[in-house]
């Protein structure tokens, strides 16, 4: 019966092997900008933009703060999908904060009236800090343990469908163009982020027009487990073309108080397949008690007076999501 110790000694060493790690996401309120901090279970980070900038550091505080809690102390990559206040401005503050490796970006902006040409310069100078990694649509972000997917960027989109993707749309048929946006926002970065079965997308502040380009007539994306509602949730995105070609089980909206979150896109993303519960980063005071989600699913109940309430998304490899609120402590778990 020598097998036994054998088999007694495999079964300890398995015993002993690292539980699998998950991948992390926080949804940090920056008051209707962005700034994702997304971490892998390699503990490497990637940052989607800044937030705001002056408001005595507030943006880069908060920031660092979700570092701190996620145990990462520099910033792997920064995206800065577009060069808008409410997404880059607050990346000179930020490395004063925690250092950046690298920052990935679409190129030159094309807004060149005195604002934009201002916070575009001092962006320039704080991208000296690091490297820089100019993108298109098919690049990959080179994260240890995650596959992130550059899908839009600078104007364009991917031109072949992703592995898996490439269904006929039927939601296009029906969707009317808006006018050509010839703004930052219609050149957003835009990302594809799968850990094992999880895949999550992230596309900045692309408009209408874009949004279909990538959606129609085939789905060149497929279907997400998580979608952060584009644009903080206005109704000159989140067109259902794609949002319900998505097929999304969650959703998150980082959405302010007075900024983004409009009825329109909120129900968009709520008749979806599924139906999938949206958690937002703020209160929409325009959705009043119809267009918001239950105040659980809420991190700032408040117009005024919040001390910046963050969601975290925690996701395993086989595509189970927890969603975590920090005002309430409220989770939910959605099997995969």
């Amino acid at each position: 019966m020598r097998i036994f110790p054998t088999v007694f000694l495999l079964m300890c060493s398995a015993a002993l092997l690292p539980a699998a790690k998950d991948l992390e996401i926080y949804f940090v309120d920056v008051e209707g900008g962005q700034a994702t901090l997304i971490v892998s279970p390699s503990k490497q980070s990637m940052l989607v933009d800044t937030g705001w900038p002056g408001l005595n550091m507030r943006d880069a505080d908060r920031i660092a703060a979700a570092a701190k809690r996620a145990g990462v102390k520099q910033i792997d990559y920064l995206v800065v999908t577009h060069y808008h206040s409410d997404h880059v401005g607050g990346v000179p503050q930020l490395v004063h904060r925690l250092p950046v490796r690298t920052f990935v970006d679409h190129g030159e902006t094309v807004e060149h009236d005195e604002e934009s040409t201002r916070l575009y310069t001092r962006y320039l100078k704080a991208r000296e800090t690091g490297q820089h990694l100019q993108v298109k649509p098919g690049d990959k972000i080179p994260i240890k343990g995650l596959d992130v997917t550059v899908l839009t960027s600078g104007g364009e989109s991917i031109s072949n469908p992703l592995p898996s993707a490439g269904q006929p749309n039927p939601e296009c048929a029906g969707t009317k163009l808006l006018e050509a946006d010839p703004s930052e926002n219609a050149r957003s970065v835009g990302i594809l982020v799968q850990y094992g079965n999880f895949r999550m997308i992230d596309l900045g502040d692309l408009t209408w027009n874009k949004e279909y380009e990538l959606a129609c007539p085939n789905n060149k994306v497929g279907t997400v487990d998580l979608y952060l509602t584009t644009h903080h949730g206005v109704n000159i995105s989140n067109a259902p073309a794609i949002v319900h070609a998505l097929h999304a089980r969650v959703a998150v909206m980082n959405n302010g108080a007075r900024k983004g979150g409009t009825p329109e896109a909120w129900q968009t993303v709520h008749t979806s397949a599924g139906a999938p519960d949206i958690w937002q980063v703020h209160y929409a005071m325009e959705g009043g008690h119809d267009y918001n989600s239950p105040e659980a699913l809420i991190a700032n109940v408040y117009e005024k007076g919040d001390e910046g309430n963050w969601i975290r998304v925690s996701a395993t490899e086989d595509g189970t999501i927890t969603v975590y609120n920090s005002r309430n402590k409220y989770q939910k778990t959605y099997p995969k």
